[in-house]
């Protein structure tokens, strides 16, 4: 897993914050899957953040005990949803890389309630990450993004925690090894 400073920002990529990126709540030490990205903006969720309580909280009508993550400072009080589930959610838009977002809402909670959709499959979040027209790319070119190939692909779903940043940092190796072992907050050291 290696980063090309060449490779630009796309659709279906991963974002990977830069460790400079400190002290900002929301991205600091952050991997974004782009689940948008086009000349009108860019559209993303934070794969690494899970919050302190499950959908059963927000949603008490689905049964099973699903995390939710924080996905972004925009939209927090709405709930997005990624999944591997095309075939079993209606009106599901394709990423890439075997990753879905979005669909029917309704059929999820049946879905879910009835184990036909695990958590294996789909990772909710409130909020989402978004950039208007090219901020995506002034911030890519002041180097605050590490921009990845998806190597998780449908996997990401069941592969991502709290430590994914930690763990791709050690991963790139040199410069970056060091930063995984760094206090978050480094005037907290």
């Amino acid at each position: 897993m290696s980063p090309n400073q060449n490779t630009k920002p796309l659709k279906g990529y991963l974002l990977i914050a830069e460790p400079s990126i400190i002290g900002d709540l929301s991205f600091n030490r952050s991997a974004i899957l782009l689940a948008e990205h086009n000349h009108e903006g860019s559209i993303g969720f934070i794969l690494n953040k899970p919050l302190r309580y499950d959908l059963n909280d927000l949603v008490p009508e689905v049964s099973p005990a699903i995390p939710v993550f924080n996905g972004g400072p925009v939209e927090q009080d709405n709930l997005y949803f990624i999944h591997n589930a095309p075939d079993l959610i209606d009106n599901s838009v394709y990423i890439d890389f075997g990753i879905y977002w979005g669909g029917d809402f309704t059929q999820i909670i049946e879905l879910l309630n009835k184990g036909l959709l695990t958590n294996d499959q789909i990772q909710f979040f409130l909020g989402y990450s978004g950039w208007g027209p090219d901020q995506l790319e002034e911030e890519w070119q002041q180097n605050n993004w590490l921009v990845m190939p998806n190597d998780l692909h449908s996997d990401q779903i069941v592969k991502t925690d709290q430590n994914y940043w930690r763990n791709t940092m050690n991963a790139l190796g040199g410069a970056y090894a060091m930063w995984s072992n760094a206090p978050e907050n480094p005037a907290m050291n």
